[in-house]
């Protein structure tokens, strides 16, 4: 038994659609805006950087689920090249983001569903945090289905999302053409705001990047990948400049209807956006964010319970974390994930720690391009199938470097010092770790009753993961598979 190759380049991208589209187009718009001064031209101008910057990120990270076509390639990566205990602190953190984003995004889809029942005012929290925790466990029974399970819940999902975004899209581009003054004003006067200062602009940038966070997802699931080499960077050069372009047509159909200070008033933009052209539609934009919300949830439980199998299968996770179901799926790593996110959905205070996990990522992004850089000097003959260009490394580890030091330069708060805290604290796990026995008698035992007792059994072979042949980004559409 072991993780089947069941996603080609159609159902690839549908996976990249689901996971980069989340709630942030239809939610949070405004912090661009708010950290743009109200400025629309720079406003926009931050979005189409964002897509840009976000591309030369997913394709510098893509060298890296082809390199090494396996799941849970970014943490098998970290190991190779700068070492176990640098894997070992992108685990920690990860072991923490992710179920912080999870129980997030769970509560925040529990509070759109169960609010119209509660018109007029706010929903109470026991009810909220039941159906999370209900849609929570019911979406890791989904995952524990097996990937194309996953994958087919996401084309019906991304089919639902795509044509509320088009929707809106389109009627901001009929506003514009009809050229009332209301709707062109904010356009007009668009660069008579002042100018954000150099730590607003990182602000924007982070809230902007946020929502095209989840393009890593087919790195996370390369062992599952048919054709990684050529099916990867194929996928994101395809999805991503269309994502790019559905978020400046909804943005710009935000602005032809709402003004700035109505944009950063407003909990959920795409609701209050209904709520002024057609009222009678809500319900429809309500169902379109909260399905955005649950594809999302399911793409970040695939993600998770991957990094989780691949440290099992390296040492630095129990043994019973790779093993698979009938469904090949990894049941412990997924129940994992579950479990963590359960206790902060329980405990909700924690939610707000998430605000801290932002320093930490763009921390493991700029790790993962050292890596690449030193893998290349120490392995020039290592097959590699992609090959990204030097120069966006290069952007990528700049990027991370302005999006860590600028607001920690410029203005410092007491959350950085809790991400740094937090996120160095993991090499202490480690070294503890490193001097635990996990081979013990009573922990053998253990791990032999939850695999009778899940059904699950460890898979049939560890390959190295190590791909062949070679591409750059021309040939890649040229040469197809045969």
């Amino acid at each position: 038994m072991q993780l089947l190759r069941a996603i080609g380049f159609f159902r690839g991208n549908i996976l990249i659609f689901s996971a980069t589209i989340g709630a942030g187009i239809f939610v949070s718009p405004k912090g661009v805006l708010k950290y743009s001064s109200l400025n629309v031209a720079v406003s926009l101008s931050i979005w189409a950087a964002c897509a840009v910057l976000t591309l030369i990120s997913a394709l510098s990270h893509a060298e890296l689920g082809t390199t090494f076509p396996r799941s849970g390639a970014q943490y098998y990566f970290l190991k190779r090249s700068l070492g176990s205990s640098v894997a070992f602190l992108s685990l920690w953190i990860k072991l923490f983001t992710h179920p912080l984003r999870l129980a997030t995004e769970t509560l925040l889809l529990s509070t759109y569903t169960i609010q119209p029942f509660y018109a007029g005012c706010p929903a109470p929290e026991l009810p909220k945090k039941c159906l999370a925790l209900a849609i929570l466990w019911s979406l890791g029974l989904l995952n524990t289905r097996g990937v194309q399970r996953v994958a087919l819940i996401q084309t019906i999902s991304t089919v639902t999302k795509m044509t509320v975004l088009c929707f809106i899209s389109i009627t901001g581009i009929v506003l514009l053409g009809i050229g009332k003054k209301e709707n062109v004003a904010r356009f007009e006067n668009a660069f008579d705001a002042e100018l954000p200062k150099v730590s607003q602009i990182a602000e924007a940038f982070l809230q902007g990047l946020f929502a095209y966070s989840g393009t890593s997802i087919l790195n996370s699931i390369a062992g599952e990948i048919k054709n990684p080499g050529e099916n990867i960077p194929k996928s994101l050069i395809t999805v991503l400049p269309m994502v790019a372009v559905i978020y400046l047509l909804a943005n710009v159909s935000y602005l032809a209807v709402l003004t700035p200070r109505e944009i950063i008033s407003a909990d959920a933009v795409a609701v209050t956006w209904t709520d002024k052209i057609i009222p009678s539609m809500q319900w429809v934009i309500s169902f379109g964010i909260s399905t955005s919300i649950f594809s999302s949830m399911c793409c970040t439980v695939l993600s998770a319970s991957r990094m989780i199998y691949t440290a099992s299968q390296e040492g630095q996770l129990p043994l019973i974390f790779s093993m698979l179901n009938n469904h090949s799926c990894p049941t412990m790593a997924v129940s994992q994930i579950i479990i963590l996110a359960s206790v902060v959905i329980i405990t909700s205070d924690l939610i707000n720690l998430i605000k801290y996990s932002g320093l930490a990522i763009w921390f493991l992004r700029g790790l993962h391009m050292i890596g690449l850089l030193k893998l290349r000097y120490q392995e020039p003959n290592l097959p590699r199938p992609y090959k990204v260009p030097l120069p966006f490394i290069f952007g990528c580890i700049a990027i991370s470097l302005f999006l860590i030091l600028t607001p920690l330069i410029q203005a410092p708060k007491i959350e950085h010092v809790y991400g740094l805290i937090f996120m160095f604290s993991g090499l202490l796990c480690y070294w503890i770790h490193v001097h635990l026995n996990q081979h013990s008698a009573c922990f053998v035992k253990i791990t032999c009753y939850l695999q009778l007792l899940f059904n699950v059994s460890p898979p049939e072979d560890h390959d190295e993961g190590t791909s062949t042949g070679k591409n750059d980004l021309k040939e890649i559409f040229v040469n197809k598979k045969l």
